[in-house]
């Protein structure tokens, strides 16, 4: 076992030192050994790890706006729009039902509570972007070249980067990487579904969402409907025909069973028809009930997506992949 391991860390270090040969072969051909479309978790993993052997790397992340205009910095989904956000959130939410049980366990903690969504989202929103500058430290101490471009392939060795000023860059790698994850879609076939929001925008809203109606039972759904219930915000979520497909559903049931006894409205069987908004700025959501085969409708301060639609548009909510949210 000893000669085996020592066999390995020799070929590991003859391989490493391959890779360096190569990339100064490489220099005089091509401006990066590496280029890495997209600055989330993969595309950082893989500049970081290359940036290792001696390779000239870069990394290119833009981050196109969400309908409604949201933006945010380096580091992907799971970094801004994703785990970290939401985790902060829950967390908020825990934070208040302490509070409620703390009275039994001799806190005198005067009740009802009341919870700030400003005070919240800022404190969310600061720890993110101090996350945003960790990777952009962590890129500039492995040498790796940070560029804040979106890239357009011009053929399989050429990229053309493209600031949000419009000012246009060339850039030649021997190496490209694909790294842009996905993101939430808007349904093609509602009228109206442009002034709902989706989980791109959640985190980042300035103000309280009010009342809220999540449509699709995936996750992510579920996890927004719990830290917005958690918070005390009246929140509904409406499932086409069952919560979480692919996984077990007792468990899937659990779950949405926790959230009913919380408050968390359900309203199962029912798929949106339109969206209009109000004189009153509120969003009226009419629906078909598919059990009852009757429309319904009601009003919400907020409407946000959560299903996945088919390629080419349709009946997205027929399509049989719907998952989660396109992520």
């Amino acid at each position: 076992m000893a000669a085996l391991r020592l066999w390995s860390r020799c070929r590991w270090k003859a391989g490493a030192r391959e890779l360096r040969a190569g990339a100064r072969g490489l220099a005089g051909k091509y401006e990066y050994d590496l280029l890495v479309i997209g600055g989330g978790s993969g595309g950082l993993a893989c500049s970081k790890e290359a940036a290792q052997y001696d390779r000239k790397v870069v990394v290119l992340d833009y981050v196109e706006p969400s309908p409604k205009g949201t933006r945010w910095g380096l580091g992907g989904t799971c970094v801004n729009v994703g785990c970290i956000p939401k985790k902060l959130m829950h967390h908020a939410a825990l934070l208040g039902g302490a509070i409620k049980d703390a009275k039994n366990y001799g806190w005198d903690i005067p009740l009802p509570v009341q919870h700030d969504w400003g005070t919240m989202a800022n404190a969310v929103q600061s720890h993110v972007k101090s996350l945003n500058w960790g990777h952009l430290v962590q890129l500039q101490d492995r040498k790796v070249k940070y560029k804040n471009l979106k890239g357009v392939f011009l053929d399989k060795h050429t990229v053309q980067g493209e600031s949000k000023q419009g000012e246009k860059t060339i850039l030649t790698a021997e190496n490209i990487v694909i790294s842009t994850g996905g993101r939430p879609k808007y349904p093609l076939d509602v009228p109206g579904a442009e002034l709902g929001i989706s989980s791109d925008d959640i985190f980042w809203l300035q103000d309280s969402p009010g009342k809220t109606l999540i449509i699709g039972a995936s996750y992510v759904a579920l996890e927004c409907a719990g830290f917005l219930t958690g918070v005390g915000l009246d929140t509904s979520v409406m499932v086409r025909s069952i919560p979480l497909r692919g996984f077990d559903q007792q468990m899937a049931h659990l779950v949405t069973d926790y959230l009913a006894s919380y408050g968390t409205r359900i309203f199962w069987k029912c798929t949106p028809i339109k969206i209009e908004k109000l004189d009153n700025g509120k969003l009226q959501v009419i629906w078909k009930n598919l059990e009852s085969d009757v429309e319904e409708r009601e009003s919400f301060d907020t409407v946000m997506w959560a299903v996945v639609t088919c390629e080419g548009g349709g009946e997205h909510l027929k399509c049989n992949q719907e998952l989660t949210e396109t992520r």
